[in-house]
């Protein structure tokens, strides 16, 4: 198949984009839409021209790092589909492919399809780990869990912090990202001890990331590729006021002594 592909190009951070034709020639239906890319790339080299700058590591729909909108949807059109398992078949010969970057103001274009998803790694690291040794892998294997709280806390986990929740939001929110992270280890027993903490640090460096608000349209989990519920989002809602009353009367004891 043939494909005129309209690509976001900008040199760096710094410099202001444009959109750029490129046509893609001899598309196998059966290449992925990163392995289309490749070609797209190994032909601009022969023509002397600066490749396609885009991510991707494991193409495995694991890593997360293959984020691009295509045609307007965050990792195409496929539902419950990264971008690298995304394949050509999904389109047809002839079409226009729009292919940008995350729009976000906390998530910079780098270079052409790449944006810095640092903000995501800080929000993680606000608070989204357990502190307390949990011993070696039988000792936390023998604390009993409902099965039901470990599937909800297996559901969240799968979040792979690729950014489409907050490509796909009107106001840029990545809240169902957050909510995953602090959503799975909310529900065990190993991540109770901090979960007060953890809710009141991840949203506030959320926050100060630059990132917008929910307003509960449900498209994060329509573009999520791994189908999270947006049931988290109101489990990170219950566990934020929870910790927010319990830590007004902590001030206020603070500021008798």
């Amino acid at each position: 198949m043939d494909l005129t592909l309209h690509v976001w190009r900008q040199k760096n951070s710094k410099s202001d984009g444009h959109m750029e034709i490129v046509e893609a020639k001899d598309v196998s239906e059966h290449s992925s839409f990163l392995e289309m890319l490749d070609v797209v790339n190994e032909n601009l080299l022969g023509q002397g021209k600066e490749p396609i700058a885009f991510d991707h590591d494991c193409r495995e729909g694991i890593c997360g790092a293959c984020s691009l909108v295509i045609n307007g949807e965050p990792h195409g059109p496929e539902y419950g589909t990264t971008t690298c398992q995304l394949h050509m078949r999904s389109f047809k010969s002839g079409q226009h492919v729009y292919i940008e970057p995350w729009r976000a103001r906390a998530l910079p274009v780098l270079k052409d399809l790449i944006v810095d998803r640092t903000s995501f790694d800080r929000i993680q690291q606000a608070g989204g780990f357990v502190s307390s040794n949990t011993g070696s892998p039988q000792d936390a294997n023998a604390l009993p869990i409902p099965k039901p709280d470990a599937d909800k806390a297996f559901d969240a986990a799968v979040c792979i912090g690729c950014g489409a929740c907050a490509a796909a939001c009107k106001n840029a929110s990545p809240m169902l990202f957050v909510a995953a992270k602090v959503s799975q280890l909310a529900i065990l027993p190993q991540g109770k001890p901090e979960r007060e903490r953890r809710v009141l640090a991840m949203v506030d460096q959320m926050k100060k990331e630059g990132f917008g608000n929910c307003t509960n349209q449900y498209e994060c989990e329509a573009a999520c590729p791994k189908e999270i519920s947006v049931e988290h989002i109101a489990r990170m809602n219950r566990e934020y006021f929870r910790a927010a009353i319990l830590e007004e009367p902590e001030k206020q004891g603070h500021g008798g002594d």
